[in-house]
């Protein structure tokens, strides 16, 4: 029997994925945990590996095509079964014509269900990553739509986001994708060639698009793209104009959205290092000879643990009009990939379980496989709060934004020496600045200062294990 390939979820924000590249044709022989194809989302490009041996008997989705997460995007026959020439010479198969697999969940006020025959009624239930509320679950495989709803359902929700901002029924747009598939240039060619005067009323008004549900968070509502109606620059001005890459607008869009739907307030603390640098300086020798790099960031990650277990409001979720406290630590740690490429967040988990050995190993493991894209789906998964260090560029302090559906992230600023007040005289310590952006929807300012000040204490007391 046939083994599906499906569209891993990496990360439990993340609805979709983008197919860059397939590795294998349809034909070729694969051996299991072998890299099949290269995706790219917003938290990483990574190298999806065959979930069994065998022939790759069909290619369900293209190259370039945006799919939604547990989407069936290729078939594994079993090594004896004969591959026909037919099969081997068409490669692969229209992503509108066939794809079966689990149905993909938009919101509610999406333009892709409208109240036409595309509509599909309620979902008697929810996957696990989303609400249920105000989502509806597709009732065919998109083999079994008309090409018009095609180019609605098939679309990015960038474009579904864009068109519903405008007022714009995407069946209306003459596509030039894969099967009359509506682009983003498509829509903002329609958008700039005043066509959607002459085909559609004017709303008195621009207002973002109402935030989307939980499981579709990469999507924004088009709201990072710029108002073409205010050039980026004049008529002569010598510019080079070069496309955004696609980690870098996933990005864009999970940003935009989470600085949409969370209430972002950011606090900042000065902190002593002084007893973590003699600490460190102290282990750094052992930890080498072990093979392990000693930072400081595992004493960060030990300090933030110790915060989260006195104060779980900052290790939850929100849901609808209810908190999710999440069980588990898991502490992502943001990596800045070379040249402005983009930004990963691998997920140390359960950071509570490790000593400051095994957060060292485990910081340098997954920074040094994110740096050369060899990351796999779960060390992006299930993260519960997140750090970024900008101070490794020598940065003092920032204001980080929300790793959604996170409520909060630590900013952590340049651990340098400064001249300061200790018992009334002036030394010279390590300090660095602490900053804390959190959800002021569940994490009142009290709460969040009680948690940087726990993060403090452990900091400057040293003797951290």
């Amino acid at each position: 029997m046939p083994k599906d390939v499906i569209m891993p979820q990496m990360g439990e924000s993340l609805a979709e994925g983008t197919i860059i590249k397939w590795l294998k044709k349809v034909g070729d022989k694969i051996e299991r945990d072998e890299p099949l194809f290269e995706i790219s989302t917003d938290k990483v490009d990574a190298e999806i590996p065959a979930p069994a041996s065998g022939v790759l008997s069909e290619i369900l989705a293209a190259e370039g095509v945006t799919v939604p997460v547990n989407a069936v995007v290729g078939r594994i026959a079993a090594a004896e079964t004969v591959v026909s020439a037919h099969q081997a010479a068409t490669g692969p198969a229209p992503a509108e014509t066939v794809h079966p697999g689990p149905e993909p969940r938009l919101a509610a006020s999406d333009p892709a269900l409208g109240s036409g025959p595309g509509a599909a009624p309620e979902s008697a239930s929810a996957p696990s990553g989303s609400t249920g509320e105000g989502a509806r679950t597709l009732q065919k495989p998109y083999g079994q739509y008309p090409v018009e709803e095609l180019r609605r359902v098939r679309s990015s929700p960038v474009v579904r986001n864009i068109a519903a901002e405008h007022g714009v029924d995407v069946t209306q747009i003459p596509g030039s994708g894969v099967s009359g598939r509506v682009t983003k240039k498509d829509i903002l060619g329609f958008l700039e060639s005043g066509a959607r005067e002459a085909s559609v009323p004017a709303r008195p008004s621009l207002a973002p698009a109402a935030p989307l549900p939980r499981g579709a968070e990469t999507t924004t509502g088009g709201l990072f793209i710029p108002d073409l109606r205010i050039p980026p620059f004049v008529e002569g001005e010598p510019v080079e104009i070069e496309a955004m890459s696609l980690m870098r607008r996933k990005i864009a869009e999970h940003m935009v959205y989470s600085m949409s739907v969370s209430a972002h307030v950011t606090s900042f603390f000065d902190v002593d290092f002084e007893a973590v640098a003699r600490q460190r300086a102290a282990q750094k020798g052992d930890f080498e000879a072990k093979g392990v790099k000693l930072t400081f960031m595992p004493f960060v990650v030990r300090a933030v643990v110790e915060g989260l277990r006195r104060h779980p409001y900052l290790n939850a979720a929100l849901m609808g009009d209810k908190i999710v406290f999440k069980k588990e630590i898991n502490i992502g740690i943001a990596v800045a990939l070379e040249d402005g490429k983009g930004l990963i967040v691998p997920v140390i988990r359960n950071a509570d379980e490790k000593n400051l050995q095994g957060l060292a190993r485990a910081i340098n493991d997954l920074g040094e496989r994110a740096r050369t894209r060899k990351l796999l789906p779960e060390d992006v998964q299930r993260g519960t709060f997140s750090i970024t260090n900008p101070g490794v560029f020598g940065g003092l302090m920032g204001t980080p934004i929300i790793n959604q559906p996170q409520v909060a992230i630590l900013g952590v600023g340049a651990i340098e020496k400064r001249p300061v007040v200790v018992n009334d005289a002036i030394a010279i310590r390590h300090r660095a600045y602490l900053s804390l952006s959190y959800d002021h929807r569940l994490v009142d300012g009290a709460m969040a200062e009680q948690f940087m000040a726990q993060v403090k204490r452990f900091l400057e007391a040293g003797n951290v294990q």
